[in-house]
Protein backbone atom coordinates (compact mmCIF):
# COMPACT_ATOMS: atom_id res chain seq x y z
CA UNK A 1 0.00 0.00 0.00
CA UNK A 2 2.97 2.22 0.85
CA UNK A 3 4.52 1.88 -2.54
CA UNK A 4 1.10 2.70 -4.34
CA UNK A 5 1.19 5.80 -2.61
CA UNK A 6 4.57 6.64 -3.26
CA UNK A 7 3.46 5.99 -7.14
CA UNK A 8 0.53 8.18 -6.82
CA UNK A 9 2.07 11.20 -5.28
CA UNK A 10 5.14 11.02 -8.26
CA UNK A 11 2.87 10.83 -11.15
CA UNK A 12 0.93 13.92 -9.37
CA UNK A 13 4.37 15.53 -9.39
CA UNK A 14 5.06 14.40 -13.05
CA UNK A 15 1.10 15.70 -14.00
CA UNK A 16 2.43 19.40 -12.54
CA UNK A 17 5.86 19.16 -14.50
CA UNK A 18 3.96 18.03 -17.71
CA UNK A 19 1.98 21.45 -17.18
CA UNK A 20 5.12 23.44 -16.64
CA UNK A 21 6.55 21.93 -19.88
CA UNK A 22 3.58 22.84 -21.88
CA UNK A 23 3.17 26.44 -20.82
CA UNK A 24 6.57 27.21 -21.38
CA UNK A 25 6.87 24.54 -24.70
CA UNK A 26 9.57 22.51 -23.06
CA UNK A 27 9.43 18.71 -24.53
CA UNK A 28 7.89 16.69 -22.12
CA UNK A 29 9.65 13.17 -22.47
CA UNK A 30 13.02 15.62 -21.29
CA UNK A 31 10.70 16.41 -18.50
CA UNK A 32 10.17 13.02 -17.80
CA UNK A 33 13.80 11.74 -18.44
CA UNK A 34 15.16 14.53 -15.74
CA UNK A 35 11.80 13.50 -13.08
CA UNK A 36 14.07 10.03 -13.31
CA UNK A 37 17.14 11.05 -12.10
CA UNK A 38 15.59 13.77 -9.54
CA UNK A 39 13.19 10.45 -8.27
CA UNK A 40 16.74 8.65 -7.63
CA UNK A 41 18.21 11.41 -5.30
CA UNK A 42 15.47 11.91 -2.74
CA UNK A 43 16.11 10.12 0.30
CA UNK A 44 13.90 7.29 1.75
CA UNK A 45 12.32 6.72 -1.63
CA UNK A 46 11.14 2.63 -2.01
CA UNK A 47 12.61 0.50 -4.77
CA UNK A 48 9.88 -0.55 -6.86
CA UNK A 49 10.42 -3.10 -9.70
CA UNK A 50 7.95 -4.74 -11.52
CA UNK A 51 8.48 -7.95 -13.20
CA UNK A 52 10.08 -8.14 -16.28
CA UNK A 53 8.42 -10.17 -17.74
CA UNK A 54 5.22 -7.74 -17.77
CA UNK A 55 7.32 -4.98 -18.34
CA UNK A 56 6.70 -5.33 -21.91
CA UNK A 57 3.36 -6.38 -21.63
CA UNK A 58 1.71 -3.44 -19.75
CA UNK A 59 4.05 -0.74 -21.82
CA UNK A 60 4.32 -1.56 -25.09
CA UNK A 61 1.21 -2.56 -26.92
CA UNK A 62 -0.54 0.68 -25.65
CA UNK A 63 2.42 2.97 -26.37
CA UNK A 64 3.41 1.48 -29.77
CA UNK A 65 -0.90 1.64 -30.47
CA UNK A 66 -1.03 5.37 -29.69
CA UNK A 67 1.53 6.29 -31.84
CA UNK A 68 0.70 4.51 -34.61
CA UNK A 69 -2.92 5.50 -34.34
CA UNK A 70 -1.89 9.33 -34.81
CA UNK A 71 0.08 8.21 -38.06
CA UNK A 72 -0.95 8.31 -41.39
CA UNK A 73 -0.96 5.47 -43.66
CA UNK A 74 -0.86 7.70 -46.68
CA UNK A 75 2.89 9.30 -45.35
CA UNK A 76 3.86 6.25 -43.93
CA UNK A 77 3.06 4.38 -47.63
CA UNK A 78 4.89 7.16 -49.78
CA UNK A 79 7.56 7.18 -47.34
CA UNK A 80 7.64 3.46 -47.12
CA UNK A 81 11.54 3.12 -48.81
CA UNK A 82 13.98 5.73 -46.49
CA UNK A 83 11.57 4.04 -43.66
CA UNK A 84 12.60 0.64 -44.23
CA UNK A 85 16.44 2.04 -44.53
CA UNK A 86 16.11 3.40 -41.56
CA UNK A 87 13.97 1.26 -39.50
CA UNK A 88 15.89 -2.21 -40.27
CA UNK A 89 19.42 -1.26 -41.45
CA UNK A 90 20.39 1.58 -39.46
CA UNK A 91 18.79 -0.37 -36.61
CA UNK A 92 21.20 -3.55 -36.63
CA UNK A 93 23.84 -1.12 -38.14
CA UNK A 94 23.98 0.93 -34.65
CA UNK A 95 23.00 -2.55 -32.59
CA UNK A 96 26.68 -4.06 -34.46
CA UNK A 97 28.57 -0.70 -33.97
CA UNK A 98 27.43 -0.33 -30.21
CA UNK A 99 28.15 -3.63 -29.85
CA UNK A 100 31.96 -3.42 -31.16
CA UNK A 101 32.54 -0.12 -29.41
CA UNK A 102 31.01 -1.78 -25.73
CA UNK A 103 32.68 -5.05 -25.99
CA UNK A 104 36.11 -3.02 -26.97
CA UNK A 105 35.37 -0.39 -24.03
CA UNK A 106 34.75 -2.79 -20.97
CA UNK A 107 36.32 -5.56 -20.34
CA UNK A 108 33.47 -7.69 -18.90
CA UNK A 109 31.31 -6.96 -21.80
CA UNK A 110 31.08 -10.73 -23.51
CA UNK A 111 29.87 -9.96 -27.18
CA UNK A 112 26.28 -11.68 -26.83
CA UNK A 113 25.35 -8.89 -23.91
CA UNK A 114 27.05 -6.60 -25.58
CA UNK A 115 25.05 -7.10 -28.65
CA UNK A 116 21.87 -7.19 -26.33
CA UNK A 117 23.20 -3.20 -25.24
CA UNK A 118 23.31 -1.92 -28.69
CA UNK A 119 19.50 -3.99 -29.50
CA UNK A 120 18.27 -1.99 -26.67
CA UNK A 121 19.61 1.37 -27.50
CA UNK A 122 19.52 1.08 -31.61
CA UNK A 123 15.74 1.56 -31.87
CA UNK A 124 14.63 5.57 -31.57
CA UNK A 125 10.99 6.11 -30.07
CA UNK A 126 8.26 7.22 -31.28
CA UNK A 127 7.06 9.26 -28.51
CA UNK A 128 9.95 11.38 -28.65
CA UNK A 129 10.64 11.81 -31.64
CA UNK A 130 7.07 13.18 -32.27
CA UNK A 131 7.08 15.12 -28.97
CA UNK A 132 10.14 17.24 -29.89
CA UNK A 133 9.73 17.79 -33.44
CA UNK A 134 6.11 18.95 -33.14
CA UNK A 135 5.86 22.21 -34.23
CA UNK A 136 9.22 22.80 -35.24
CA UNK A 137 7.73 23.43 -38.60
CA UNK A 138 9.96 20.16 -40.73
CA UNK A 139 8.81 19.19 -43.74
CA UNK A 140 5.90 16.82 -43.53
CA UNK A 141 7.67 14.32 -45.00
CA UNK A 142 10.39 14.24 -43.13
CA UNK A 143 8.21 14.24 -40.38
CA UNK A 144 6.68 10.98 -41.92
CA UNK A 145 9.82 9.15 -42.12
CA UNK A 146 10.94 10.18 -38.66
CA UNK A 147 7.61 8.86 -37.18
CA UNK A 148 7.46 6.05 -39.19
CA UNK A 149 11.05 4.55 -38.18
CA UNK A 150 10.30 4.89 -35.00
CA UNK A 151 7.14 2.78 -35.42
CA UNK A 152 8.59 -0.15 -37.36
CA UNK A 153 12.05 -0.08 -36.07
CA UNK A 154 11.22 -1.30 -32.23
CA UNK A 155 10.33 -4.52 -34.46
CA UNK A 156 13.80 -4.50 -35.39
CA UNK A 157 15.73 -3.80 -32.56
CA UNK A 158 13.45 -6.28 -30.08
CA UNK A 159 14.51 -9.30 -32.90
CA UNK A 160 17.81 -8.59 -32.28
CA UNK A 161 17.14 -8.48 -28.58
CA UNK A 162 15.52 -11.09 -28.44
CA UNK A 163 18.29 -13.45 -30.43
CA UNK A 164 21.27 -11.59 -27.94
CA UNK A 165 19.09 -12.95 -25.09
CA UNK A 166 18.85 -16.55 -26.59
CA UNK A 167 22.74 -16.46 -27.21
CA UNK A 168 23.33 -15.16 -23.51
CA UNK A 169 20.90 -18.30 -21.79
CA UNK A 170 20.92 -20.45 -24.24
CA UNK A 171 24.40 -19.97 -25.68
CA UNK A 172 23.57 -20.45 -29.28
CA UNK A 173 23.33 -18.14 -32.23
CA UNK A 174 23.44 -18.80 -35.90
CA UNK A 175 23.39 -15.49 -37.98
CA UNK A 176 21.29 -17.02 -41.00
CA UNK A 177 19.25 -18.44 -38.83
CA UNK A 178 17.90 -15.40 -37.94
CA UNK A 179 17.80 -13.73 -40.46
CA UNK A 180 15.15 -16.22 -41.63
CA UNK A 181 13.34 -15.75 -38.75
CA UNK A 182 12.77 -12.18 -38.22
CA UNK A 183 11.96 -12.34 -41.95
CA UNK A 184 9.15 -14.90 -40.99
CA UNK A 185 8.51 -13.00 -37.27
CA UNK A 186 7.52 -9.61 -39.39
CA UNK A 187 5.48 -11.42 -42.05
CA UNK A 188 3.98 -13.12 -39.30
CA UNK A 189 3.27 -10.18 -37.17
CA UNK A 190 1.98 -8.01 -40.09
CA UNK A 191 -0.32 -11.00 -40.93
CA UNK A 192 -2.01 -11.48 -37.09
CA UNK A 193 -1.91 -7.71 -37.09
CA UNK A 194 -3.58 -7.16 -40.07
CA UNK A 195 -6.15 -10.20 -38.91
CA UNK A 196 -6.97 -8.39 -35.79
CA UNK A 197 -7.61 -5.01 -37.57
CA UNK A 198 -10.40 -6.67 -39.69
CA UNK A 199 -11.95 -8.33 -37.10
CA UNK A 200 -11.87 -5.48 -34.62
CA UNK A 201 -13.49 -3.20 -38.19
CA UNK A 202 -16.19 -5.57 -38.04
CA UNK A 203 -17.20 -6.00 -34.67
CA UNK A 204 -17.07 -2.39 -34.50
CA UNK A 205 -18.67 -1.74 -37.76
CA UNK A 206 -21.64 -4.28 -37.33
CA UNK A 207 -21.96 -4.79 -33.38
CA UNK A 208 -21.12 -2.13 -30.88
CA UNK A 209 -23.59 0.57 -30.66
CA UNK A 210 -22.08 2.17 -26.99
CA UNK A 211 -19.56 4.91 -26.73
CA UNK A 212 -18.68 3.28 -23.25
CA UNK A 213 -17.78 -0.45 -24.88
CA UNK A 214 -16.42 0.96 -27.92
CA UNK A 215 -13.60 3.16 -25.75
CA UNK A 216 -13.13 -0.24 -23.67
CA UNK A 217 -12.41 -2.03 -27.47
CA UNK A 218 -9.95 0.59 -28.35
CA UNK A 219 -8.07 -0.28 -25.15
CA UNK A 220 -8.17 -4.10 -25.17
CA UNK A 221 -7.06 -3.99 -28.94
CA UNK A 222 -3.65 -3.18 -29.08
CA UNK A 223 -3.01 -6.22 -25.82
CA UNK A 224 -4.70 -8.77 -27.97
CA UNK A 225 -2.79 -8.02 -31.22
CA UNK A 226 0.11 -8.20 -29.13
CA UNK A 227 -0.35 -11.44 -27.22
CA UNK A 228 -1.59 -13.32 -29.87
CA UNK A 229 1.79 -12.36 -32.31
CA UNK A 230 3.69 -13.32 -29.85
CA UNK A 231 1.50 -16.45 -28.91
CA UNK A 232 2.42 -17.92 -32.38
CA UNK A 233 5.79 -16.56 -32.24
CA UNK A 234 5.37 -13.48 -34.26
CA UNK A 235 6.65 -9.97 -33.89
CA UNK A 236 4.14 -8.79 -31.22
CA UNK A 237 5.10 -4.98 -31.97
CA UNK A 238 4.73 -5.21 -35.62
CA UNK A 239 1.40 -6.75 -35.20
CA UNK A 240 0.14 -3.50 -32.46
CA UNK A 241 1.87 -1.11 -35.18
CA UNK A 242 -0.47 -2.76 -38.15
CA UNK A 243 -3.74 -2.72 -36.42
CA UNK A 244 -3.73 0.50 -34.96
CA UNK A 245 -2.46 2.03 -38.98
CA UNK A 246 -5.41 -0.60 -40.23
CA UNK A 247 -8.07 0.74 -37.76
CA UNK A 248 -6.86 4.52 -37.50
CA UNK A 249 -7.17 4.69 -41.32
CA UNK A 250 -10.74 3.38 -40.70
CA UNK A 251 -12.02 5.58 -37.83
CA UNK A 252 -13.71 8.16 -39.59
CA UNK A 253 -16.36 4.84 -40.83
CA UNK A 254 -16.36 2.90 -37.76
CA UNK A 255 -16.45 5.02 -34.59
CA UNK A 256 -19.52 7.66 -33.66
CA UNK A 257 -18.22 11.35 -33.28
CA UNK A 258 -18.73 10.66 -29.30
CA UNK A 259 -16.68 7.69 -28.66
CA UNK A 260 -14.08 9.37 -31.71
CA UNK A 261 -13.93 12.07 -29.07
CA UNK A 262 -13.77 9.91 -26.24
CA UNK A 263 -11.17 7.48 -27.02
CA UNK A 264 -8.96 10.22 -28.15
CA UNK A 265 -8.82 11.68 -25.13
CA UNK A 266 -8.94 8.86 -23.00
CA UNK A 267 -5.85 7.67 -24.80
CA UNK A 268 -3.95 10.56 -24.50
CA UNK A 269 -4.12 10.54 -21.31
CA UNK A 270 -2.98 6.75 -20.81
CA UNK A 271 -0.19 7.77 -23.02
CA UNK A 272 0.61 10.40 -20.73
CA UNK A 273 0.54 8.22 -17.78
CA UNK A 274 2.88 5.30 -19.07
CA UNK A 275 5.55 7.56 -19.75
CA UNK A 276 5.33 9.02 -16.52
CA UNK A 277 5.25 5.67 -14.97
CA UNK A 278 8.15 3.89 -16.45
CA UNK A 279 10.48 7.23 -15.98
CA UNK A 280 9.34 6.85 -12.29
CA UNK A 281 10.04 3.23 -11.97
CA UNK A 282 13.64 3.57 -13.58
CA UNK A 283 14.08 6.68 -10.87
CA UNK A 284 13.15 4.73 -7.91
CA UNK A 285 15.61 1.69 -9.39
CA UNK A 286 18.13 3.79 -9.83
CA UNK A 287 19.83 4.30 -7.13
CA UNK A 288 19.90 0.18 -6.67
CA UNK A 289 21.38 -0.19 -10.06
CA UNK A 290 23.77 2.75 -9.27
CA UNK A 291 24.69 0.46 -6.19
CA UNK A 292 24.73 -2.67 -7.99
CA UNK A 293 27.96 -1.04 -10.37
CA UNK A 294 29.64 0.58 -7.13
CA UNK A 295 32.93 -1.72 -8.31
CA UNK A 296 33.51 0.35 -11.16
CA UNK A 297 35.21 3.65 -10.50
CA UNK A 298 32.72 6.78 -11.14
CA UNK A 299 35.56 7.66 -14.24
CA UNK A 300 34.78 4.75 -15.97
CA UNK A 301 31.28 4.58 -15.62
CA UNK A 302 31.16 8.17 -16.82
CA UNK A 303 33.44 7.33 -19.92
CA UNK A 304 31.41 4.50 -20.77
CA UNK A 305 27.97 6.10 -20.91
CA UNK A 306 29.43 8.82 -22.23
CA UNK A 307 31.31 6.76 -25.11
CA UNK A 308 28.20 4.56 -25.61
CA UNK A 309 25.98 7.76 -25.92
CA UNK A 310 28.32 9.56 -28.48
CA UNK A 311 28.31 6.22 -30.73
CA UNK A 312 24.95 5.75 -30.96
CA UNK A 313 24.19 9.33 -31.79
CA UNK A 314 27.49 9.33 -34.71
CA UNK A 315 26.28 6.44 -36.61
CA UNK A 316 23.27 7.49 -36.81
CA UNK A 317 25.31 10.07 -39.29
CA UNK A 318 27.02 7.23 -40.71
CA UNK A 319 24.30 5.82 -41.89
CA UNK A 320 21.73 8.78 -43.52
CA UNK A 321 24.54 9.92 -45.73
CA UNK A 322 24.84 6.63 -47.93
CA UNK A 323 21.59 5.63 -47.61
CA UNK A 324 20.30 9.24 -48.90
CA UNK A 325 22.68 9.31 -51.59
CA UNK A 326 23.31 6.11 -53.19
CA UNK A 327 19.67 5.66 -54.49
CA UNK A 328 19.14 9.03 -55.72
CA UNK A 329 22.47 8.00 -57.42
CA UNK A 330 21.17 4.92 -58.80
CA UNK A 331 17.42 5.95 -59.41
CA UNK A 332 16.12 8.73 -61.72
CA UNK A 333 12.85 8.33 -61.19
CA UNK A 334 13.51 8.99 -57.12
CA UNK A 335 15.64 12.17 -58.44
CA UNK A 336 12.74 13.19 -60.35
CA UNK A 337 10.34 12.41 -57.64
CA UNK A 338 11.98 13.66 -54.48
CA UNK A 339 13.40 17.29 -53.42
CA UNK A 340 17.12 17.18 -51.97
CA UNK A 341 17.93 19.04 -49.44
CA UNK A 342 21.48 18.11 -47.44
CA UNK A 343 19.69 20.13 -44.50
CA UNK A 344 16.89 17.21 -44.06
CA UNK A 345 20.10 14.71 -43.75
CA UNK A 346 21.63 16.72 -40.93
CA UNK A 347 18.08 17.58 -39.27
CA UNK A 348 17.39 13.56 -39.29
CA UNK A 349 20.62 12.25 -38.06
CA UNK A 350 20.31 14.66 -34.55
CA UNK A 351 16.64 13.86 -34.55
CA UNK A 352 17.41 9.93 -33.32
CA UNK A 353 16.27 10.35 -29.92
CA UNK A 354 15.70 7.01 -27.69
CA UNK A 355 12.79 6.91 -24.67
CA UNK A 356 10.41 4.79 -23.56
CA UNK A 357 11.22 1.48 -25.61
CA UNK A 358 14.60 1.29 -24.79
CA UNK A 359 13.80 1.84 -21.45
CA UNK A 360 11.21 -0.98 -21.07
CA UNK A 361 13.66 -2.98 -22.82
CA UNK A 362 16.17 -2.46 -20.24
CA UNK A 363 13.74 -2.83 -17.41
CA UNK A 364 12.32 -5.87 -19.04
CA UNK A 365 15.91 -8.23 -18.61
CA UNK A 366 15.44 -11.14 -16.53
CA UNK A 367 16.82 -10.73 -13.00
CA UNK A 368 18.30 -14.45 -13.08
CA UNK A 369 20.74 -16.16 -15.57
CA UNK A 370 19.02 -19.40 -14.05
CA UNK A 371 17.97 -20.33 -10.83
CA UNK A 372 21.12 -20.27 -8.84
CA UNK A 373 23.49 -17.48 -11.36
CA UNK A 374 21.86 -13.49 -11.42
CA UNK A 375 21.82 -12.02 -15.23
CA UNK A 376 25.47 -10.91 -15.36
CA UNK A 377 25.55 -7.17 -16.28
CA UNK A 378 21.91 -6.29 -15.48
CA UNK A 379 22.84 -3.26 -13.67
CA UNK A 380 25.29 -2.15 -15.79
CA UNK A 381 23.21 -2.61 -19.19
CA UNK A 382 20.61 -0.50 -17.99
CA UNK A 383 22.81 2.01 -16.57
CA UNK A 384 24.22 2.68 -19.79
CA UNK A 385 20.86 2.56 -21.60
CA UNK A 386 19.60 5.45 -19.56
CA UNK A 387 22.87 7.32 -20.26
CA UNK A 388 22.06 6.86 -23.72
CA UNK A 389 18.22 8.14 -23.15
CA UNK A 390 19.71 11.11 -21.12
CA UNK A 391 21.88 12.21 -23.82
CA UNK A 392 20.06 11.83 -26.41
CA UNK A 393 16.68 13.60 -25.28
CA UNK A 394 18.32 16.53 -23.47
CA UNK A 395 21.41 17.07 -25.76
CA UNK A 396 19.77 15.96 -29.10
CA UNK A 397 15.95 17.59 -27.76
CA UNK A 398 17.39 20.76 -26.19
CA UNK A 399 19.71 21.92 -29.47
CA UNK A 400 17.06 20.82 -32.35
CA UNK A 401 15.56 23.74 -32.64
CA UNK A 402 18.75 25.92 -32.54
CA UNK A 403 20.01 23.58 -35.51
CA UNK A 404 17.10 24.12 -37.34
CA UNK A 405 17.61 28.49 -37.10
CA UNK A 406 21.17 27.85 -37.66
CA UNK A 407 20.57 25.57 -40.80
CA UNK A 408 17.62 28.58 -42.13
CA UNK A 409 15.39 26.30 -42.66
CA UNK A 410 12.38 28.18 -44.01
CA UNK A 411 9.76 27.24 -41.41
CA UNK A 412 6.91 24.62 -43.32
CA UNK A 413 3.24 26.37 -42.92
CA UNK A 414 0.88 23.74 -42.32
CA UNK A 415 -1.94 26.71 -42.25
CA UNK A 416 -1.83 26.47 -46.22
CA UNK A 417 -3.00 22.90 -46.04
CA UNK A 418 -5.44 23.50 -43.32
CA UNK A 419 -6.88 26.72 -45.53
CA UNK A 420 -6.91 24.47 -48.73
CA UNK A 421 -8.46 21.47 -46.99
CA UNK A 422 -11.30 23.66 -45.65
CA UNK A 423 -12.06 25.84 -48.31
CA UNK A 424 -12.49 22.65 -50.66
CA UNK A 425 -15.03 21.07 -48.39
CA UNK A 426 -16.82 24.44 -47.16
CA UNK A 427 -17.21 24.64 -51.33
CA UNK A 428 -18.31 21.21 -52.07
CA UNK A 429 -20.85 21.31 -49.27
CA UNK A 430 -22.31 24.96 -50.68
CA UNK A 431 -22.71 22.85 -54.17
CA UNK A 432 -24.35 20.17 -52.45
CA UNK A 433 -26.69 22.17 -50.83
CA UNK A 434 -27.15 23.96 -54.44
CA UNK A 435 -27.76 21.02 -56.08
CA UNK A 436 -29.69 18.67 -53.83
CA UNK A 437 -31.87 21.22 -51.80
CA UNK A 438 -33.11 23.51 -54.56
CA UNK A 439 -36.60 22.46 -53.37
CA UNK A 440 -36.89 23.43 -50.53
CA UNK A 441 -38.73 26.36 -48.89
CA UNK A 442 -36.76 29.49 -49.81
CA UNK A 443 -36.39 30.43 -46.16
CA UNK A 444 -35.09 26.95 -45.24
CA UNK A 445 -32.46 26.66 -47.64
CA UNK A 446 -31.05 30.15 -47.04
CA UNK A 447 -30.63 29.07 -43.21
CA UNK A 448 -29.17 26.03 -44.35
CA UNK A 449 -26.74 27.68 -47.14
CA UNK A 450 -25.99 30.77 -44.76
CA UNK A 451 -23.99 28.90 -42.52
CA UNK A 452 -21.62 27.35 -44.89
CA UNK A 453 -21.43 30.99 -46.84
CA UNK A 454 -20.21 32.50 -43.70
CA UNK A 455 -17.55 29.58 -43.12
CA UNK A 456 -16.47 30.40 -46.66
CA UNK A 457 -16.41 34.55 -46.41
CA UNK A 458 -14.68 34.22 -43.25
CA UNK A 459 -12.05 31.62 -45.14
CA UNK A 460 -11.88 34.40 -47.89
CA UNK A 461 -10.74 37.00 -45.61
CA UNK A 462 -8.56 34.90 -43.66
CA UNK A 463 -4.67 35.95 -44.04
CA UNK A 464 -1.83 33.52 -43.50
CA UNK A 465 1.84 33.88 -43.74
CA UNK A 466 3.30 34.29 -47.57
CA UNK A 467 5.37 30.50 -47.10
CA UNK A 468 2.18 28.16 -47.66
CA UNK A 469 4.73 25.39 -48.25
CA UNK A 470 7.84 26.84 -47.39
CA UNK A 471 8.30 29.14 -50.16
CA UNK A 472 9.30 32.88 -49.55
CA UNK A 473 10.00 34.59 -47.14
CA UNK A 474 7.76 34.89 -43.41
CA UNK A 475 5.32 37.18 -42.86
CA UNK A 476 4.48 38.31 -39.93
CA UNK A 477 1.06 38.01 -40.77
CA UNK A 478 -1.90 37.81 -38.13
CA UNK A 479 -4.78 35.32 -38.47
CA UNK A 480 -7.95 36.61 -37.92
CA UNK A 481 -9.74 34.82 -35.24
CA UNK A 482 -12.09 37.10 -34.28
CA UNK A 483 -15.34 35.71 -35.68
CA UNK A 484 -14.73 32.74 -33.76
CA UNK A 485 -13.54 34.52 -30.31
CA UNK A 486 -17.24 36.58 -30.25
CA UNK A 487 -18.87 32.99 -30.79
CA UNK A 488 -16.45 31.23 -27.60
CA UNK A 489 -17.46 34.38 -25.81
CA UNK A 490 -21.25 34.28 -26.39
CA UNK A 491 -20.93 30.92 -25.30
CA UNK A 492 -19.38 31.45 -22.20
CA UNK A 493 -22.79 33.66 -21.94
CA UNK A 494 -24.50 31.02 -22.18
CA UNK A 495 -22.62 28.71 -19.62
CA UNK A 496 -22.57 31.29 -17.30
CA UNK A 497 -26.61 31.40 -17.10
CA UNK A 498 -26.92 27.32 -17.37
CA UNK A 499 -24.44 27.31 -14.09
CA UNK A 500 -26.80 30.10 -12.72
CA UNK A 501 -29.73 28.36 -13.46
CA UNK A 502 -28.13 24.93 -12.10
CA UNK A 503 -27.23 26.77 -8.69
CA UNK A 504 -30.38 27.98 -7.74
CA UNK A 505 -32.22 24.33 -8.48
CA UNK A 506 -34.32 25.53 -11.71
CA UNK A 507 -32.78 23.34 -14.02
CA UNK A 508 -32.81 19.66 -14.45
CA UNK A 509 -29.57 17.73 -13.58
CA UNK A 510 -30.47 15.40 -16.56
CA UNK A 511 -30.92 18.98 -18.77
CA UNK A 512 -27.85 20.81 -17.42
CA UNK A 513 -25.65 17.96 -18.01
CA UNK A 514 -26.82 17.32 -21.54
CA UNK A 515 -26.72 21.19 -22.38
CA UNK A 516 -22.99 21.63 -20.51
CA UNK A 517 -21.90 18.92 -22.74
CA UNK A 518 -23.81 20.70 -26.25
CA UNK A 519 -21.79 23.55 -24.98
CA UNK A 520 -18.23 22.14 -24.47
CA UNK A 521 -18.40 19.89 -27.82
CA UNK A 522 -19.29 23.56 -29.28
CA UNK A 523 -16.21 25.20 -28.06
CA UNK A 524 -13.88 22.33 -28.53
CA UNK A 525 -15.08 22.74 -32.33
CA UNK A 526 -14.45 26.72 -32.35
CA UNK A 527 -11.04 26.16 -31.30
CA UNK A 528 -10.10 23.78 -33.38
CA UNK A 529 -11.47 26.49 -36.03
CA UNK A 530 -8.73 28.64 -34.75
CA UNK A 531 -5.75 29.54 -36.80
CA UNK A 532 -2.70 28.65 -34.93
CA UNK A 533 1.19 27.85 -35.72
CA UNK A 534 1.95 25.14 -33.63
Amino acid sequence: MENITVIIMLLFGVAFLSLVSKRYNFPIPIVLVLCGVVISVIPGLPVIALSPEIVFIIFLPPLLYHAAWHTSWSDFKQSIRPITFAAVGLVFFTTGLVAVFAHWLIDDMSWPLAFLLGAIVSPPDAVSATAITKGLGLNPRLIAVLEGESLVNDASGLVAYKYALTAITAGNFVLWQAGLNFVLMSALGIGIGLAVGFIMYYIHKRFVCDDIIEVTLTLLTPFASYLLAEHFEGSGVLAVVTTGLFLAARSGTIFSHESRIMTNTIWDVLNNILNGLIFILIGLQLRQIIAGISNYSGNSLFIWGAVISIVVILVRFLWVVPATMIPRMLSKKIREKEAFDYRNMIIFGWSGMRGVVSMAAALALPLMLNKTEEFPLRNLIIYLVFCVILSTLVIQGLTLPWLIKKLKIERYSILAEEYNIRNVIVSETIAHIEDNFSLLNDELLHNIKSKYEVKFNRLQKTELPANFFGNGKLLGGEIFNDFTKIQIDLLNVERGKLESMHKFGSVNEEIFRKIEKELDLEETRLWMEMYEEN
